[in-house]
């Protein structure tokens, strides 16, 4: 049976990360998704805010993270996948800020990602079709990127996953970028195939796909086993709400705003074997503080229902 794991943002904090490690544990989840991003928040750099996290030298942000690591450890949790800060590049941004994301952030991620003993580190692809006039012309940026950190990657035996992601076009969401499931397999093996090893993988979001009104089976499908990793949540279908799934319904007779059933046949089309892993941080902040062991455990009993269905012939 695939393994079950959830975000460690609103569970794990640094002052005691052993009792959120604990908590997930006792929830029923065995991995994590380690919550990288909140310490570089996409809302400080749009602004054009860069705290300096990722400034001290690896070793010191090693010694930050032993903690976590050993708390994870400590309680059976591995360490399966990590999110990136993001965005990893900003058009209208200083020079020295763009320099700071690719040269200090990037590759320190990479390396903590290495220290955690953790083969996944999910990117978001660069929003920045507005201003280079296709999606094409984004992903050329994004691939950019992605060479910067790639023979890093090789190097360390870790996976970058691109993921599928939304964007605003005035009062609308619209397709944002490796939302074009054929595409996306093409350019993961050619990247591969450069490289000779398995340095890009995918990131399936099924919040984000819900929002841009991707069919979850045939996207899935084409991409086979380049999906590496999940991230697993719910929405209206309006609003990127990072609910548990079965949380909307489109009508009061109750079928859910998002196809599940599509989601779970997609994945055996893949031929899945990772791990179920959701992306439901803001659940915990919906809840009372006493409750939040409660919500966890909710959502692991969805994943374990989740993969006793993918087990079904």
């Amino acid at each position: 049976m695939l393994e079950i794991g959830v975000q460690t943002h609103n569970a794990v904090f640094d002052e005691n990360p052993e009792a959120g490690f604990r908590m997930i544990k006792e929830a029923g989840f065995t991995c994590c998704d380690f919550s990288l991003n909140m310490y570089l928040k996409n809302t400080d750099l749009y602004l054009h805010r860069v705290n300096g996290f990722f400034d001290p030298p690896v070793s010191e942000m090693e010694a930050f993270f032993g903690p976590h690591k050993e708390a994870a450890k400590k309680n059976g949790i591995r360490i399966h996948q990590m999110h990136m800060p993001y965005p990893n590049f900003i058009p209208d941004a200083a020079q020295e800020i763009n320099d700071y994301l690719v040269k200090e952030m990037a590759p320190k991620s990479l390396q903590i990602c290495d220290f955690f003993d953790c083969r996944y580190i999910v990117i978001h692809g660069l929003k920045v079709k507005q201003f280079y006039g296709s999606e094409e012309a984004e992903w050329a940026k994004t691939e950019e990127f992605i060479e910067t950190i790639a023979p890093m990657a090789k190097e360390m035996g870790i996976t970058i996953c691109a993921e599928n992601i939304y964007t605003s076009a005035g009062k609308h969401i619209v397709d944002g970028p490796c939302c074009n499931a054929r595409k996306m397999a093409e350019r993961i093996d050619r990247v591969n195939e450069k490289y000779h090893a398995e340095v890009l993988g995918f990131c399936f979001d099924t919040g984000h796909a819900n929002l841009v009104g991707i069919d979850f089976e045939k996207f899935l499908g084409m991409l086979g086993q380049r999906l590496k990793v999940l991230h697993i949540h719910d929405n209206d279908g309006i609003a990127d709400l990072h609910q548990m799934p079965f949380t909307f319904t489109k009508t009061r007779e109750n079928h859910p705003s998002t196809d599940w059933n599509g989601f779970l046949r997609g994945l055996k089309a893949a031929k899945f074997d990772g791990v179920l892993s959701f992306e439901t941080a803001p659940v915990l902040q919906s809840f009372p503080l006493e409750l939040r062991p409660q919500a966890l455990h909710m959502i692991a009993e969805i994943g374990h229902y989740f993969a006793k269905k993918l087990e079904e012939d």
